[in-house]
């Protein structure tokens, strides 16, 4: 075995959490290497986020040049390009990529590409990928490793080779006919994508609705709109095998409510949610113990079981967003300075990509039941919004949750489009701790989408009397609570 190189800060997966915490430490001073197995900046710029927003950019270009008509325009025949849809994708991830290379060198960030694996407390075996090996120790380590793709265990499903998101993005073909397995946020923006660029989509879904997570109303919106673009829709559906291959021709057998069936199609799409890069890592070398999903055990600071080891992002539990990871990246600077900031009560807003948007704050209608916490309920149609008329973007609704004794804001939900910046100003105010009729009586720019707030919050049932009269105005300190940190893996 090689001799042990030392470093002040020693990271293992790159990132947003990680990469931020290197650039920060070495540009303080730190000596601090950086093990990265193959995705430079981790997997929001190269397999996630960034390009598969990338490619939904394409697929509704697509779609408005195919409806280009009705807006006035006349033109003449188009077709999709995927070769060249690739292409605008992987010119993007290029571009990342050299921005974080960039980063590490202006840091002083040592960045190793190879597969680390621990052989004692706070000292990782690196297997280089041009060959070698180093063995690297850390008076502080950070595992920063990330999930991948589930495949669940259906006869027939790995030997067909399916899609998962990372392959998808890959495709310079339009398949004739995609099966989606997983009606979660990533099936459905790749759904619709594909539908968008021409092909044939269906959207398996054990559960009784897609979006599980969220509230049937808004699960409900989503599938009309998505239907009415002409993705198919198999809800308690449970895959029972596959036959083929994917991207030749594969066979689904399901069982359903009216008994077993079986779905044809090109390609199969595995979105069905996420594991922890935790595996075979020798975890339990370093001390590091992992629950019983596999995710790294931490207490609210993200420290593991390991004296001076910390864990961030998806791999320690936490809900599996770019902003999350980032936020992680805070709490674990802030303790290293002597501050005590924590993930408890942590407001988190996410967004899925459909067009239409869905975007969430809060406590959602089944939450907030399941919490005992008694809500007011107010909901806008997106058509009540004047820019809606403008745009002809009229699909899905707002949703806002006021307190039953007070006011004030508990959650809210925007299924419509520009969803993600309407609900930045709600977070904002429920940041704040303002009570709703704050955004009720605001002047808000018209017209905007962010308009209907006005509207929206003049929804909300009015208090009894007996508790409306001789209220107290809301304090900034009397914030709704904040849905606490769970393992939300949305990303699926």
């Amino acid at each position: 075995m090689s001799q042990a190189e030392h470093y002040e800060i020693l990271i293992l997966g790159s990132g947003a959490a990680g990469k931020l915490l290197a650039w920060h430490m070495a540009g303080s001073g730190r000596r601090t290497a950086m093990v990265e197995r193959r995705w430079i900046g981790g997997s929001c710029p190269n397999i996630a986020c960034l390009p598969s927003k990338n490619e939904i950019w394409s697929a509704e270009v697509a779609h408005l040049v195919q409806h280009a008509a009705e807006f006035g325009t006349t033109n003449g025949p188009a077709a999709v390009n995927m070769a060249a849809v690739r292409r605008r994708k992987r010119d993007m991830v290029d571009s990342e990529i050299a921005h974080h290379l960039k980063n590490y060198k202006a840091s002083g960030t040592e960045l190793i590409m190879g597969t680390g694996r621990f052989v004692a407390p706070k000292t990782l075996e690196v297997r280089l990928n041009d060959g070698g090996t180093r063995l690297l120790t850390g008076d502080q380590v950070f595992l920063n490793l990330g999930t991948h793709a589930a495949i669940p265990s259906i006869a027939g499903l790995e030997a067909a080779r399916p899609l998962t998101h990372i392959e998808a993005l890959e495709l310079d073909y339009l398949p004739a006919h995609l099966i989606v397995l997983g009606g979660g946020y990533v099936g459905l923006e790749l759904a619709q994508a594909y539908r968008r660029f021409g092909s044939l989509v269906t959207v398996v879904e054990p559960g009784p609705h897609i979006m599980s997570r969220e509230d049937p109303d808004l699960a409900e919106e989503v599938q009309r709109i998505l239907s009415e673009e002409g993705i198919q829709f198999m809800t308690a559906a449970e895959p029972l095998q596959v036959s083929g291959r994917s991207g030749e021709r594969v066979s689904l057998r399901l069982r359903t409510r009216s008994g077993e069936r079986s779905i044809e199609g090109s390609n199969i799409l595995v979105a069905t949610g996420r594991q922890p890069n935790t595996a075979e890592i020798g975890l339990e070398k370093a001390g590091v113990e992992l629950d019983g999903r596999g995710y790294i055990r931490v207490n609210e600071r993200l420290e593991t079981t390991a004296s001076g080891v910390w864990a961030m992002g998806e791999c320690a539990g936490s809900p599996q967003f770019t902003h999350v990871s980032a936020d992680d990246f805070t709490i674990v600077k802030e303790n290293l300075a002597g501050g005590d900031r924590s993930t408890r009560d942590r407001l988190i807003p996410y967004c899925m990509f459909t067009d239409p948007p869905l975007a969430r704050v809060g406590l959602s209608e089944t939450e907030a039941g399941r919490q005992g916490i008694a809500v007011r309920v107010a909901r806008l149609p997106m058509s009540a919004v004047l820019r809606t008329h403008t745009t002809g973007q009229g699909q899905g609704f707002m949703k806002a949750l006021v307190g039953a004794g007070d006011d004030r804001i508990f959650g809210f939900a925007m299924v419509g489009a520009e969803a993600g910046e309407v609900m930045a100003v709600v977070q904002t105010a429920m940041i704040a701790g303002l009570p709703y009729p704050k955004l009720r009586d605001a002047i808000l720019a018209h017209p905007t989408m962010a308009e209907g707030l006005g509207p929206l919050f003049a929804n909300v049932p009015p208090l009894p009397k007996t508790q409306g009269q001789g209220a107290t105005p809301l304090r900034p300190s009397a914030a709704a609570p904040k849905a606490r940190d769970s393992s939300t893996h949305v990303g699926d």
